[in-house]
């Protein structure tokens, strides 16, 4: 049963997607599989829904995740009174490919603790396990369209973001959209997961050089810098050490792990960041990161911000075992 409050903010959206007839959609930089499927996914049901509007999903692609779906590359300055749709990103810095566009106003749906971006019109809930949950309520609960490839899509994303609904995000309200989902689209779930987990054998390789390389202190807190000679050696794209992360959840003498690794083609440093306990985003933060509490990111020119991220998050594992003794 949809509360009032929900049904109302359902009509909103709605709303300001039928208002307008020019249409972008962004997310941040780096996309992981909730931000692409959630946009692609939305994308996709707005044109089903309107065929006559002009709807955009923006960005840089990521080869791996080409199957869920392609990308548009609109001449945005022809854009003059666009509705953006901001999604599973809370802060400006982080919003990919959206520089030359004038937007007349901002719909913001995200599952991010709340930043500078506000929407015009705003759905922000921490409470949600990813973007595509979200989205997946959202076309379920209104006139939006979803056809069998949308509901697959948001199937990914939301298994993607609650690691297999293993991760704290997980809710009683997830399961009931996945059964939502499933039930009302029919759609066979068990073939999507070998896009999201299967590897080629460099791949695990790649893996065994983390396990055998990552630097745990006595205070539970594992490092590990990737070089980019490193990711040549594996022929390994640096998106590849983001998506290895969470593989080291179960690891019990980890507390909170970072992974680092050099973009050579954006000359920029990655942190990945994740926790069983110790609270990491607020941390993030300082360096112009952020994310979730136990799940978060930055990203920087100077290797020196890694190596102070780095003793920052180590000191906090140290902070929350003195917490957790007492």
């Amino acid at each position: 049963m949809v509360s009032i409050i929900k049904r109302e903010l359902y009509r909103k959206i709605f709303k300001i997607i039928k208002d307008y007839d020019e249409i972008v959609l962004a997310r941040h930089i780096g996309p992981d599989p909730d931000a692409i499927a959630s946009q692609i996914a939305l994308r996709d049901s707005i044109k089903l829904t309107f065929p006559q509007k002009k709807v955009y999903a923006i960005g840089a692609g990521v080869s791996k995740f080409k199957y869920l779906g392609s990308l548009d590359k609109p001449d945005l300055t022809e854009l003059k009174d666009a509705l953006l749709i901001v999604l599973d990103v809370p802060n400006f810095f982080r919003v990919d490919g959206i520089e030359d566009l004038e937007y007349q106003a901002i719909l913001k749906i995200d599952h991010h603790p709340q930043e500078d971006i506000i929407g015009d019109v705003d759905w922000t809930d921490e409470g949600m396990s990813s973007t595509c949950e979200m989205i997946a309520n959202l076309i379920m609960n209104t006139k939006l369209v979803m056809d069998q490839k949308i509901a697959e899509n948001l199937y990914i994303g939301m298994v993607f973001d609650s690691d297999r609904f293993l991760l704290q995000n997980t809710s009683t309200e997830t399961f009931k959209t996945v059964y939502n989902l499933l039930t009302t689209s029919k759609i066979d779930f068990v073939p999507l997961y070998d896009n999201l987990y299967e590897r080629s054998i460099v791949e695990e390789k790649f893996r065994a050089y983390l396990i055998n390389h990552i630097e745990i202190s006595e205070n539970h807190f594992g490092f590990i810098f990737v070089p980019a000679d490193v990711l040549k050696k594996y022929n390994v794209e640096a998106t590849i050490v983001s998506n290895q992360v969470n593989d080291f959840y179960f690891i019990k003498e980890l507390l909170c792990w970072m992974f680092v690794v050099y973009d050579e083609r954006n000359e920029i440093y990655k942190a990945n960041i994740r926790s069983r306990g110790p609270v990491i985003n607020e941390v993030a933060s300082k360096y112009n990161g952020g994310g979730h509490k136990f799940a978060s990111g930055c990203r920087s020119k100077d290797y020196k911000d890694m190596e102070k991220l780095a003793k920052d998050l180590d000191e906090t594992c140290k902070e929350y075992i003195t917490e957790e003794n007492n």
